[in-house]
């Protein structure tokens, strides 16, 4: 099963959300400012996604109120607290499925892709 991680309020989780229901794609959703996740997968998702630097919404307001300091962990133990800290620093939503993938971002072309969603899929979800 895929697991979404997001914010509730978050627009384009629930758009993300919509979309898997949409297409009949079987998924659970966390809202990962409720259920904290650990350091170690905050890690594990920051290393599938290219760096800490790409995990983190960076043109969020939360990022623009961090102080300078906050904003240049120089170590993984520092992005690990900045993050359990602030979780809503990262980027939304984060989509894991059972092979342990782990990407992030909604658009339907990219979702289409990594859920192998076809045309004639698509019309018949209509």
């Amino acid at each position: 099963m895929t697991t979404l991680y997001g914010l509730n309020n978050c627009d384009t989780c629930k758009k993300a959300r919509k979309w898997l229901e949409r297409f009949g794609v079987a998924h659970t959703f966390v809202d990962y400012r409720d259920q904290r996740q650990s350091p170690e997968t905050l890690a594990g998702w920051a290393k599938q996604v290219g760096d800490w630097d790409a995990l983190i919404n960076k043109s969020s307001t939360t990022w623009r109120t961090l102080p300078p300091n906050r904003k240049a962990p120089g170590s993984d133990a520092e992005w690990k607290l900045l993050l359990k800290e602030y979780p809503q620093l990262i980027r939304r939503p984060v989509v894991v499925t059972d092979d342990g993938v782990v990407t992030q971002g909604f658009s339907d072309n990219s979702f289409k892709l990594r859920f192998a969603i076809r045309a004639q899929d698509e019309r018949g979800s209509k």
